[in-house]
């Protein structure tokens, strides 16, 4: 069994991801470019760098992808109205549940701290969690395992003694060379016959969780 929990954000707790490409994908028509869901796929789950390095690919130089980026960030990250993004099915039950029942809860995303913040307050749930570790605070991103060693760090937790919730390949990657057993729930990309084989089991959404809770922390983590 385990004993605490560290969960990815994007794709995972929060639906977010297809908001997000689909908006470069609306930055590419702008710019007469077509930007395929199967290319920019590849980009989830990894740090903000690498991101950018691939989309500056995806949009062919370093002038488009900034233009790009321009249009995007009026679209998402308007100081004025920025979006909110809701909980993905069965994300605050289970998050509800383990806290009820003493089980310590981290983030490991790629997106910076201040954005780990800013998204898991505006849907109510930061206070859920006893730790974050975000993108902009480790040297590589996923799938190198820092984010998720820094995570179990911050719990005061060994790595086997964590299970991790995950969507993207390089996010259960990540948490695989950590140490770290991973449910995986994947969003926009089906899983890879790889993936299936390094995750401690796969779920359609996080409903689903509930019922191995148990099994995972322990029958006293049930809610009454």
């Amino acid at each position: 069994m385990f004993s605490a929990a560290i969960f990815d954000m994007d794709g995972l707790l929060i639906d977010s991801e297809r908001t997000i490409m689909n908006t470069w994908i609306a930055a590419g028509r702008e710019l007469g470019l077509d930007i395929l869901p199967v290319d920019y796929v590849q980009i989830i789950g990894r740090s903000l760098p690498e991101c950018h390095a691939m989309l500056a690919t995806m949009f062919g130089a370093e002038a488009a992808f900034q233009e790009a980026l321009k249009f995007v960030r009026q679209r998402l990250q308007s100081p004025t109205n920025p979006p909110v993004f809701p909980l993905k099915s069965g994300a605050h039950g289970l998050l509800t549940a383990l806290v009820n029942a003493g089980v310590p809860c981290a983030v490991a995303s790629s997106s910076s701290a201040q954005e780990i913040k800013s998204r898991l307050g505006r849907v109510g749930v930061l206070d859920l969690f006893d730790a974050i570790a975000g993108g902009d605070e480790v040297a590589r991103g996923k799938p190198d395992p820092a984010v998720y060693e820094l995570a179990a760090s911050r719990l005061k937790k060994s790595p086997s003694e964590c299970l991790a919730f995950e969507d993207s390949e390089n996010g259960v990657r990540a948490a695989h060379r950590a140490g770290i057993q991973v449910v995986t729930v994947p969003d926009l990309k089906a899983p890879s016959e790889d993936l299936i084989g390094v995750s401690l089991t796969m779920l359609e959404t996080l409903d689903h969780a509930m019922e191995h809770v148990a099994a995972w922390f322990g029958a006293e983590t049930l809610p009454a």
